[in-house]
């Protein structure tokens, strides 16, 4: 077994795999119980107040299943990081089947980048979250719901798959790639391929999206807090956020 894993940890996994016994099964099942009420209070952050946490629990224990299911100890990798990517798709697989996301929120999403572009254009500066707020005729609470919204589904992009290449039907699910930092060598040449495309199309991003995508995704920091960062206002993050995600899936659905 993994050193990561005690030896207690490591009989149950053993027992599971070996003979598929299901009280190892449920023993590995309440362990990592955790692991999924975790996922389900990062994904809950931006969500509607209707969408209820322990709903996004119980879609994610189907994904933590699955993950014990296909999961190799015997490679030396960390269940956490394995199940966390796959707990997480479940619970946004079920979200994209419910369909929550309000239909407006795009629309606002275009208004807002728009607004930012004439504002910008006007005052020759970025403008204040006030002014922003104040050509969109909304709050600033208001603003700071809508921003959080985008962000969102924004999330929901990056965890859709694309195709890498046209003619080689592969696929790459951008978040899985962004937030998998550690290389796999059993994975294959399509895999080293596929993350050299997704590199060369991070390289492309400006600096600013690089800072913005990689505080976002790799450290898990708010908008708010890498606005506090770069010095801009959260609503500037998000836009600056929203044109990376276009950009990254752009750039790899049109590799020949």
């Amino acid at each position: 077994m993994p050193p990561h894993v005690d030896d207690e940890l490591g009989e149950v996994w053993h027992a599971f795999k070996g003979s598929a016994a299901i009280s190892a099964r449920e023993k590995l099942i309440l362990h990592y119980a955790p692991l999924v009420k975790y996922v389900a209070s990062r994904v809950a952050t931006g969500l509607p107040a209707s969408v209820e946490q322990a709903d996004l629990v119980s879609y994610g224990m189907f994904g933590l299943i699955d993950a014990l299911e296909k999961f190799e100890p015997g490679r030396g990798n960390k269940f956490e990081t394995y199940a966390i990517p796959r707990i997480k798709g479940a619970i946004i697989d079920e979200l994209r089947a419910m369909d929550w996301v309000p239909r407006s929120v795009r629309f606002k999403q275009r208004e807002i980048e728009k607004a930012l572009a004439d504002l910008e254009s006007m005052l020759k500066r970025q403008p204040t979250e006030s002014e922003l707020a104040g050509r969109l005729g909304i709050s600033r609470t208001e603003l700071h719901q809508v921003v959080t919204q985008i962000s969102f589904v924004s999330v929901l992009a990056l965890d859709e798959t694309v195709n890498v290449g046209q003619d080689r039907g592969e696929t790459v699910s951008l978040i899985d790639t962004l937030a998998d930092k550690a290389f796999d060598p059993s994975t294959g040449v399509e895999s080293q391929e596929t993350r050299g495309l997704l590199a060369a199309a991070i390289n492309s991003l400006s600096e600013r999206e690089k800072i913005v995508v990689t505080l976002y995704y790799f450290e898990g920091l708010t908008l708010a807090e890498i606005g506090e960062i770069l010095g801009v206002t959260e609503s500037r993050v998000c836009q600056i956020h929203t044109k990376a995600v276009g950009v990254l899936r752009g750039q790899l659905s049109e590799v020949d």
